[in-house]
């Protein structure tokens, strides 16, 4: 499971608020009580299994017993891990699920090591190791608005971007090539006429969980506007109501207007989208790259294949939500932080990243064991130099105007509003929070 599938609800950003004093008030109590063991955190249900065989091949070979506990869903373990902060009890090895602004607070309260000397150690060896894209998740730069001393804070598990995937047999049934996919908007487009004339539905996804919305539109906003002026419109010197803004709102209208998007999306769970186009009900999924594990799961014989999001424009590159999928940070106060930070050197070799690709389906942060994982995930690797995110721009914009910008492009989608409309609503947000 992905970094972007495990975002906060707004409970846990008031508990974080606590952070700061809870590190004052813990002092020197966060220390791990046991020191002939790493304790680990994590929420990865599907990775359970995996984790304990590593525990015991990390022991044979080194004696070092290293326990996981698992904690799910992704909810409750990140509220476990603020609690955990806030009375002093945080485990060797941790991860922070949500938004970046949390991560800050945690590093500020002194509750996670810099691994920057160690990942820098011998010309970058464990540095170059790394897909850049995934380590950057867990970098803050000199230029941060969090005043966070610049390094590396945390260590990428797995990575994960977010693609289209097609149906080839559904693609050959309506009379597409089922190794062309559509390139373009335009192509995108006519064959989602040609996929509804034909009686099947085309795209499938689970935008009921608005995060998702807000990812396929910023694709498309990086391509046909640019990031300096997305970055500008976060600092309000661009309005929502922009031209090319209203083009982004635009798009989902004209994907409503030829029918090819599936019925009842905007309300629709990731979950229910992954079985109706692992079931082939649906010729298009906008999905992330732990769904190979997903489809594998449900339909094992689906012929489908990664595409880019449709190109809008010649005069920028295509790009792609990714990143980090699981990250893990060591505890600053643990006894056992130089032991800590060597296993987490040793779970990203390529050896154990391996075997993590090969039981677990999820994409390797090592990018030297990409030859040895299966082909579905091949496709996703070959992508990860596309990918950007949000969180990483040097601002970031208010909750509040990205669930209005989300929002209203459901309203878009069902007919409700006009993008122009859902510009100037969007817009209005947008200054009231800049007051």
């Amino acid at each position: 499971m992905g970094i972007f599938k495990h975002l906060l609800n707004k409970r846990l950003l008031v508990l974080v608020s606590f952070l700061l004093i809870a590190a004052c008030l813990s002092g020197c109590a966060e220390r791990n009580k046991e020191k002939d063991e790493i304790v680990v955190w994590h929420w990865m249900t599907d990775r359970e299994a995996a984790f304990e065989e590593l525990a015991e091949r990390y022991k044979n070979q080194t004696g070092v017993k290293i326990r996981f506990e698992l904690y799910a869903p992704s909810d409750a373990y990140s509220q476990k891990v603020i609690a955990a902060a806030q009375a002093g009890t945080l485990p060797d090895i941790f991860s922070i699920l949500g938004e970046r602004r949390i991560f800050a607070s945690f590093i500020i309260a002194g509750h996670i090591a810099s691994l920057t000397s160690q990942m820098n150690a011998d010309n970058n060896a464990w540095r170059n190791e790394l897909f850049s894209n995934a380590l950057a998740v867990n970098e803050f730069s000199a230029a941060n608005q969090y005043g966070i001393k610049p390094g590396i804070y945390g260590v990428p598990l797995d990575t994960m971007n977010i693609q289209l995937l097609y149906n080839k047999d559904l693609f050959k049934k309506a009379g597409l090539d089922p190794d062309l996919p559509p390139v373009s908007w335009q192509e995108f487009i006519e064959a989602g006429r040609v996929l509804t004339a034909a009686g099947i539905p085309g795209l499938v996804s689970g935008w009921g969980e608005i995060w998702m919305i807000d990812c396929f539109a910023s694709n498309l906003a990086w391509n046909l506007m640019g990031k300096d002026k997305i970055i500008a419109t976060i600092k309000g010197e661009v309005p929502y109501t922009d031209p090319d803004w209203i083009t982004v709102f635009s798009l989902f209208k004209e994907m409503a207007d030829t029918g090819m998007l599936a019925k009842g999306m905007i309300t629709m769970v990731n979950k229910d989208a992954e079985q109706a186009f692992a079931n082939s009900r649906a010729a298009f999924a906008f999905n992330g790259s732990w769904c190979v594990n997903v489809y594998r799961g449900m339909n094992p014989n689906l012929n489908y294949a990664a595409m880019m999001v449709p190109r809008l424009s010649d005069k920028r590159p295509v790009v792609i939500w990714g990143g980090a999928g699981a990250s893990f940070m060591v505890n600053q106060r643990s006894n056992n932080k130089e032991k800590a930070i060597e296993f987490l050197k040793w779970i990203t070799e390529k050896q154990q990243q391996v075997y993590l690709a090969q039981t677990t389906n999820n994409l390797p942060s090592n990018k030297d064991s990409l030859s040895a994982i299966a082909p579905s995930l091949r496709q996703f690797a070959d992508d990860m130099d596309k990918t950007v995110h949000p969180s990483l721009l040097p601002a970031a914009e208010h909750p509040l105007v990205i669930e209005a910008f989300d929002k209203g492009i459901q309203s878009i989608i069902i007919g409700e509003n006009s993008p122009e409309e859902i510009a100037e609503r969007v817009q209005r947000v947008k200054d009231r929070e800049n007051k």
